[in-house]
């Protein structure tokens, strides 16, 4: 089955809405007066899950971009990306961060000394002290490492090596890991944090992307995408995940195994994406999920806090206050901010025609030719 030719990959914001659900059902666990309890939260672990199945989304995603520019234009502009994740990130996640500080500065909120230093530099993920409400910007740390790191490595290396660099991400991660925690226990609650350990997730949709097309091609691929076994492709990366209480199990195998499962059912759902699957990932209250999970994630942590007494905290006013102040954000803040994004965009990245000349194929490659874009308004990208 091929790629629709419209403006958005289909499924994807689908499966951010899963994976921000997750994460939210994860939280929510023990908090007041919500019907699960913090320990069957835990045990399913779901907000690792969801997590793992962002990073797998990101780097599959940001590396398909790339890819197109450089089929595109012949070369990465990494003022461009640079530019782009500055855009997107930036002004929703220090939008948290100034409203955390002021909250702090008149009591409201308990932070840790560093919380804010940290979170400012998105080195949280290096450190171990961080309170409940940045907790979660562990994670957003990671992906910001992966943007600073990864558009570099393909300009450099070409994408051949810069795919060979992937690789050997994911075959050495596992081994990172249970060194990290067998010689350094005093470090241990950061593996599965710090980027090194937890990279090969982000590098395994990186690798989906580049492989993609070659696997779309082959017979045998086509017809394990086609089976009805496929189901239990899914079912192996909820079973990797679910080691997460056997450390040495889940860093060594677990955690490679839900990062490739994983990764097939994004192609999975990708490709059937206007199967009976595909049609409830691309239904309309999924996909603008999807499309605010960014700043649904951002603002999910202060008011899902188990640990809190405030009535804020409490179900089912707290998720109600992470709901809307991430709508809020999505209007006030991102899409604002996207909408200069692609000013600046056209203001320094467009080729100026000169005076006189025929611009018609260009025009006619914009409109019909093959470009496609990342997902919607409040896709990653």
């Amino acid at each position: 089955m091929r790629h629709r030719a419209d403006a958005r990959i289909p499924s994807l914001d689908g499966l951010r809405a899963i994976s921000i659900a997750l994460v939210l059902v994860a939280h929510l666990a023990g908090t007041r007066n919500f019907p699960v309890s913090a320990a069957a939260g835990n045990f399913w672990g779901l907000g690792e899950f969801g997590v793992r199945v962002f990073f797998v989304i990101s780097g599959f995603l940001i590396t398909g971009l790339l890819m197109q520019e450089l089929a595109s234009e012949g070369h990465i502009r990494l003022g461009r990306f640079y530019l782009r994740r500055t855009l997107r990130i930036f002004p929703p996640y220090y939008t948290l961060l100034v409203a955390l500080g002021i909250a702090w500065a008149v009591g409201a909120v308990a932070l840790a000394p560093n919380d804010l230093a940290h979170g400012a530099t998105y080195t949280s993920n290096y450190y171990l002290g961080r309170s409940w409400f940045l907790g979660h910007t562990w994670s957003l740390s990671v992906e910001e490492q992966f943007y600073l790191l990864w558009p570099a490595a393909l300009l450099l290396a070409g994408l051949r090596r810069g795919f060979l660099i992937a690789a050997a991400v994911v075959l050495l991660s596992p081994f990172i890991r249970v060194a990290e925690w067998e010689l350094f226990r005093s470090a241990g609650a950061g593996v599965g944090m710090r980027f090194e350990t937890v990279a090969d997730s982000i590098a395994t949709g990186c690798l989906l992307a580049g492989a993609r097309a070659y696997l779309q091609a082959t017979p045998l691929y086509q017809r394990v995408l086609g089976s009805p076994w496929f189901v239990v492709v899914p079912l192996l990366a909820i079973a990797g995940n679910l080691t997460h209480d056997h450390p040495l199990v889940l860093f060594g195998l677990g955690m490679s195994v839900a990062n490739i499962a994983i990764a097939l059912t994004i192609d999975w759902c990708v490709t059937h994406y206007d199967g009976r699957v595909g049609r409830v990932l691309n239904a309309a209250p999924l996909v603008f999920i999807g499309w605010i999970s960014y700043s649904l994630y951002l603002w999910q942590q202060p008011f899902l806090n188990r640990a809190s007494t405030s009535m804020v905290a409490a179900f089912p006013l707290n998720i109600v206050c992470a709901v809307a102040l991430a709508v809020a954000s999505y209007y006030i803040v991102e899409r604002p901010a996207l909408r200069l994004r692609k000013s600046i965009e056209r203001a320094v990245f467009t080729p100026k025609a000169a005076p006189g000349a025929d611009t018609s194929a260009h025009v006619r490659t914009l409109a019909g030719g093959p470009v496609r874009r990342s997902s919607g308004a409040g896709g990653v990208a």
